[in-house]
């Protein structure tokens, strides 16, 4: 049955009393497995009585959630083997990862990738003793954990991470489990939306499945609180069909025969949900054939109610356990004999000697209700990296910026970036891998010709005013997606990375800050996947971070702040990329660059507004595949040693420190000035922290040892010696940049209160170089003056002194 074929009159699975006989044994056993991971050290089959020394001297994990998980991977499995559907499990509540482990385990890819880790007995024990141990594997679905794309430590992004994953992946169906602690955060709320994004013939399928257990680390959960209604009212006003599946606590007990009802529920509603899906889609199919615009249907989704820590302790030396928040971690971890003997009644209720055999292989009808090969979870090709084609890339060179001379000619930097895209877009039309992420900024920061070739994606309701000229381009099959959440941007687009396809994320760049934790997270997987023999090198993330500080003068301080770079180099240096190009061309050359890396998080900082450009094509990919350089048409001394290194890296940084230098070539003639450009930041670093490092041979060569260097930097001048601070001549790096002043104000006067200008280095300049010190006391207080002139200027006519908005390059 492929996914646009609904079965006749929507019918839902009647199960058989052996085949919810055969998923029940499925679900203790994955149980059973959980609880094993959490607590024992040995005996993994209780062969003998259970001992303290079984028992880990640390226990760790998170009991609560998991068994919930585990009721779901079972009906999961049992579409996926009768429909011949490609699925991922994405659990937003990844403290469930014992859950994980153990179902990768019964259906047999654990053991493909982790050989020791076999169907034995033996092999049971290290499953066990790994888990949350020491150079073991960590409590969360983890990057080591085969199947798994979403690690869920940090709450909030299962949703966005789905339909990210689903976006043009027509044949993928993704379970995205929500834990009802989760459900509570703002990312979470946002990516609901997604429903109006989402194509029914062009992309995959998403299933939300949230998971109202009750209760969080201590507290109850809103949702678990709210009645039926609310919860259907809250969800249908999303775009969504909630389909029920409550297990009444007051009738449960742990008889077989009272799991008979919740396992035909959750069974009717899979098969409801996926018989909808194909529904959706041969309409949709049906509409566009017709010639008509698709409507947009109301997707379904399951609402799950099962206790906290289900099947688990009801309670514990008179304190409730199950269906309360005591379960949500380690039920009981103070092990003393009576809870030796509660633990070991726990895992016995289980009925061990009914899901494995004597030798610790699992039972092999149950075995059989998992899929096969790929099909398995565990073994899905797409969230290992396995299914990734490179883009075809336009040659960025007939992209090319064309002037007269350096410095004289102005251009929009992004603008000419988005031409690129565009194209890119364009090239891979038929592959359908590539798509452009922002928060209602791509026309803004100058990625129109993006928008005009594919338009934005858009399958909410649309008004006349939307097509009058078709200027605001909503598609329904656009390929620029732009949601004013900058969370689901991210958690689409790291998702669309992790499934093998490629894309840019455009922000300003002080609001990109609200997705610091969000790259942390991502940063870490990628680190830890690099050492991951099975999983694939992904494509990069890929940021522009754009309307930057220097040209928020308009928007005033809350737009203000560079610091996200500071925020990226924390992470290891085998993932983090950092780009300050200075002009369109260069731009251009790094832009090809990260496009066809993988395995990266990208981060190229770079103007929208006209700004001068200064190198050829051919200049610009030298300058950028080496990262740093010294700008020969900028300088004065060829052949010689120079007084002092006038260093810049970012776009209004560069011209200030070219102006500066303009300055003193006019002022001081037989001064001898060198002028470097930094393009890749990591090359400030030594070659033994970071691969795009200089050797300090190659550093000393081009910044000295012993004269000044004055660096006009793009963000906050403490990160230049942060990467500095080892360089044989650190202690003549003068580093200036943003200071944390600012305001509605004027372009060039954020400069000057932030003492990046060109007059302020240039005084730098003077104090600095010991024969300046000497003769330079006229021309320092001439530029003094002009500081005041412009500060009297401002204020008289709100704009920038004529001298400084139409400077160029004069040599």
């Amino acid at each position: 049955m492929t996914l646009s074929q609904p079965r006749r009159g929507l019918t839902v699975a009647q199960l058989s009393k052996e085949q919810i006989g055969k998923m029940h044994r499925y679900f203790q056993a994955a149980n059973y497995l959980s609880v094993g991971q959490i607590y024992l050290l040995d005996n993994p089959m209780l062969k003998q009585p259970l001992k303290r020394e079984h028992i880990k001297p640390r226990l760790l994990g998170h009991w609560g959630t998991t068994p919930g998980l585990n009721f779901i991977f079972v009906h999961a499995n049992r579409v996926i083997v009768e429909r011949d559907v490609s699925m991922i499990y994405i659990t937003g509540p990844g403290h469930g990862g014992p859950g994980f482990v153990a179902n990768t385990w019964i259906e047999g890819s654990y053991e493909e990738f982790y050989p020791a880790i076999d169907r034995t007995e033996a092999g049971m024990q290290r499953l066990f003793k790994q888990f949350s141990f020491p150079r073991g594997i960590p409590s969360h679905v983890a990057p080591e954990t085969p199947g798994s794309m979403h690690e869920g430590g940090e709450l909030g992004y299962s949703v966005s991470h789905a339909y990210g994953a689903a976006l043009d992946n027509p044949d993928q169906v993704v379970i995205a489990v929500v834990g009802d602690g989760e459900a509570e955060t703002g990312p979470l709320a946002a990516s609901w939306h997604s429903t109006k994004y989402i194509h029914p013939i062009n992309d995959g399928f998403v299933l939300p499945i949230l998971h109202l257990n009750g209760y969080k680390i201590a507290n109850p959960t809103l949702l678990a609180r709210m009645d039926k209604e609310e919860v259907t009212a809250l969800f249908t006003g999303y775009g969504y069909e909630p389909i029920f599946v409550e297990l009444k606590t007051e009738t449960f007990n742990d008889q077989p025969e009272s799991f008979d009802t919740i396992h035909q529920d959750m069974a009717a509603a899979m098969d409801l949900c996926m018989d909808k899906f194909a529904a959706i889609r041969a309409k949709a199919i049906a509409e566009q054939a017709a010639g008509q615009e698709i409507t947009r249907p109301r997707w379904p989704m399951i609402v799950m109610r099962t206790p906290k820590g289900w099947t688990g302790p009801k309670e514990i030396k008179g304190k409730k356990v199950e269906d309360y928040w005591r379960s949500h971690q380690v039920p009981f971890s103070d092990i003393d004999g009576e809870n030796v003997t509660n633990l070991e009644n726990w895992m016995r209720s289980y009925q061990i000697e009914t899901l494995f055999n004597d030798d610790g292989s699992v039972k092999q009808e149950l075995v059989d209700l998992a899929p096969k090969g790929i099909r398995r979870f565990g073994s899905n090709p797409i969230v290992h990296g396995q299914v990734s084609k490179d883009l075809k890339m336009p040659d960025f060179r007939n992209y090319e910026v064309k002037f007269a001379k350096p410095g004289t000619e102005n251009a929009e930097m992004t603008r000419v970036m988005g031409n690129f895209l565009a194209d890119v877009m364009k090239e891979n039309e038929a592959e359908k891998n590539f798509r452009i992420f922002g928060p209602d900024e791509t026309a803004s920061n100058r990625w129109n010709a993006t928008i005009e070739y594919s338009g934005k994606t858009w399958l909410a309701n649309h008004f006349e005013v939307d097509n009058v000229n078709n200027n605001d381009k909503l598609r329904q099959d656009g390929r620029v997606m732009e949601i004013l959440s900058e969370h689901t941007c991210q958690g689409w687009l790291e998702a669309y990375n992790l499934t093998g396809r490629h894309g840019f994320f455009s922000c300003y760049e002080a609001f990109i800050h609200v997705i610091d934790s969000m790259f942390n997270q991502h940063a870490k997987w990628l680190k830890t996947t690099k050492h991951i023999n099975w999983r694939k090198p992904i494509p990069s993330l890929n940021y522009l971070l754009t309307s930057h500080v220097w040209r928020q003068d308009h928007n005033g301080f809350s737009h203000q702040d560079p610091g996200f770079l500071d925020h990226v180099i924390n992470k290891k240096a085998e993932v983090i990329r950092v780009y300050l190009p200075a002009d369109a061309n260069t731009l251009l050359s790094v832009t090809d660059h990260v496009l066809r890396s993988r395995h990266y998080v990208n981060v190229i900082v770079a103007g929208k507004q006209p700004a001068l450009q200064y190198l050829t094509m051919d200049q610009a990919i030298k300058h950028a595949t080496t990262g740093l350089g010294i700008w020969d048409w900028a300088s004065n001394d060829q052949g010689g040693e120079p007084d002092v290194v006038m260093a810049c890296a970012g776009e209004i940084p560069t011209m200030e420190a070219l102006a500066a230098t303009d300055l003193l070539r006019q002022h001081f003639p037989d001064l001898k000035i060198r002028f470097v450009n930094v393009c890749d930041l990591m090359t400030l670093q030594p070659e033994e922290e970071h691969p795009h490092g200089l050797s300090d041979r190659e550093f000393d060569a081009i910044f000295t040892t012993d004269k000044p260097v004055m660096f006009a930097f793009h963000g906050y001048p403490w990160l230049i010696h942060r990467l500095t601070y080892r360089r044989n001549g650190h202690s003549n790096i003068h580093a200036r940049g943003y200071i944390e002043e600012g305001s509605t104000s004027t372009p060039f006067d954020m400069v000057v209160v932030n003492q990046l200008d060109r007059f302020n280095l240039a005084i730098d300049v003077i104090d600095r170089v010991p024969a300046l010190q000497k003769i330079g006391a006229h021309v320092r207080q001439k530029l003094v003056g002009k500081l005041v002139e412009h500060a009297e200027y401002i204020a008289q006519y709100g704009d920038d002194m004529p001298e400084v908005k139409e400077w160029k390059w004069t040599y």
